[in-house]
């Protein structure tokens, strides 16, 4: 396990698409939230900063059920930002890399520990299955298949919300991760097996990926 690395969790939207009334990381499968199981995938490690803003106490709340030791950042912005603003708040003082995970993300468990285990900085992505997603253009440097951008139009993967970044590198950002990581472009790509909820087809496909053993 490398500890040179800090796990930011951004938890701070209010899923309004979903239309659960709760935010994200709240909503349960097979009887856990979703930062829960994130939380135990990532049992091992000792720098795990969450990023709070809407529903704030609920999610501390439900976090300090599994853990104690889990450092609290907050988004009072998180109205008027994107995740990008969430992880930039996140990655403050943070270690050499910090990986930046959505809190609304499902990851395949071998999958989040393979990205967060990765020598150096990485990209997940993953099969396109989500309506209009961000998808990478990517291109193969010295036998390394990099991301070269994010765009709408073309793109082989779709972007899932996970990197791993070099935190001196990381600069201020209010709308999504992939903005705060385009300035560092190419960067290697890894492909993850993933399942992100924004809409009720999202988690009933969610529920179904978990109960067949994260396997599709």
């Amino acid at each position: 396990m490398k500890n040179n690395v800090s796990i930011v969790i951004s938890c701070a939207g209010m899923g309004t698409r979903l239309g659960l009334g709760c935010t994200k990381a709240l909503v349960e499968i097979e009887g856990k939230t979703l930062i829960e199981r994130q939380l135990e995938i990532l049992k091992d490690y000792d720098d795990i900063r969450i990023v709070v803003g809407y529903q704030a106490e609920k999610v501390m709340e439900v976090v300090n059920s599994v853990r104690r030791d889990i450092l609290y950042v907050f988004n009072h912005d998180y109205r008027n930002t994107g995740t990008g603003a969430s992880f930039w708040l996140g990655a403050q003082h943070a270690r050499e890399y910090a990986v930046a995970l959505d809190g609304d993300l499902l990851v395949r468990p071998d999958d989040l520990i393979r990205a967060v285990e990765y020598d150096g900085c990485c990209v997940g992505g993953t099969t396109p299955s989500t309506d209009n997603p961000w998808t990478m253009p990517t291109e193969t440097i010295n036998g390394v298949e990099c991301v070269t951008g994010f765009s709408k139009e073309k793109g082989d993967y779709e972007w899932t919300g996970l990197a791993k970044l070099k935190t001196a590198e990381l600069r201020p950002g209010k709308r999504h991760v992939f903005h705060l990581i385009e300035p560092m472009l190419p960067l290697p790509m890894i492909f993850l097996h993933t399942k992100e909820i924004d809409t009720i087809d999202d988690y009933e496909r969610a529920v179904r990926w978990v109960r067949n053993n994260y396997e599709d």
